[in-house]
């Protein structure tokens, strides 16, 4: 038989049996990563820390499930079981991947000291308010340049414009005066930035964007609608 002949004679073999595939034999190297771990892994920001994961994946759902209502895609993310010398406030830009501030931020006076462990909906209280707000309105107060906030979740936080919940400058909610004092001063429930910052991080955040207030309070996190995937 002629080399030509082998030649074809081999082709005609191999082609009567199928290649094995195997790939069908080998697992998945490659696991299915949820959108928020990818966005969590992507941030990035001069000098500022990561909020904790458990954290923003919670803001994260809520802001994946809101932000084809939005105005603005801006996520503001604050965490409230940390104590108030800390830097527990991050304004994110999710679908950039950047951190666009990242600041200390004081709670309610009857929320706590250091710590803000007790939260209500109920005007006096003095109390912070969890879950997600909107921003709204700039105006000009008693504290400044400040901006209005809407609460999206009932029972939990939709009395924030009943209750004058607004986001504004003061000089207690400085880290100056942590340092003095061992903690930040306290608002009557609002989250008040430091009076140099304040107006910086209004401007980022206002006209329509979402605000997450993370505290650990097992009534919230059991019940929220927003946070359940």
């Amino acid at each position: 038989m002629s080399y030509q002949s082998l030649v074809i004679t081999f082709l005609l073999f191999i082609s009567i049996f199928p290649k094995p595939n195997f790939s069908e034999d080998k697992p998945n190297t490659s696991p299915d990563v949820d959108p928020a771990t990818l966005i969590y892994e992507g941030l990035k920001g001069e000098n500022a820390s990561l909020p904790s994961k458990e954290v923003f994946s919670l803001a994260i759902q809520g802001w994946s499930k809101m932000k084809e209502n939005l105005k603005s895609k801006v996520l503001t993310v604050i965490d409230f079981s940390l104590p108030s010398t800390t830097k527990r406030m991050w304004i994110i830009d999710p679908e950039k991947g950047e951190i666009l501030l990242h600041s200390v931020v004081s709670h309610g006076r009857n929320s706590g000291e250091l710590m803000a462990k007790s939260f209500s909906n109920q005007p006096e209280s003095y109390k912070s308010s969890l879950g997600f707000y909107t921003t709204a309105e700039t105006y000009n107060g008693k504290h400044g340049y400040s901006l209005r906030l809407d609460g999206l979740e009932k029972g939990f936080n939709d009395q924030a414009r009943n209750r004058a919940i607004v986001i504004h400058g003061a000089d207690y909610a400085r880290e100056e005066f942590a340092a003095s004092v061992g903690r930040l001063g306290r608002s009557l429930g609002c989250p008040a930035l430091p009076s140099e910052l304040s107006a910086k991080a209004i401007n980022l955040i206002k006209d329509g964007s979402l605000l997450f207030i993370f505290g650990k309070d097992q009534n919230y996190l059991s019940k929220s609608s927003l946070i359940k995937a």
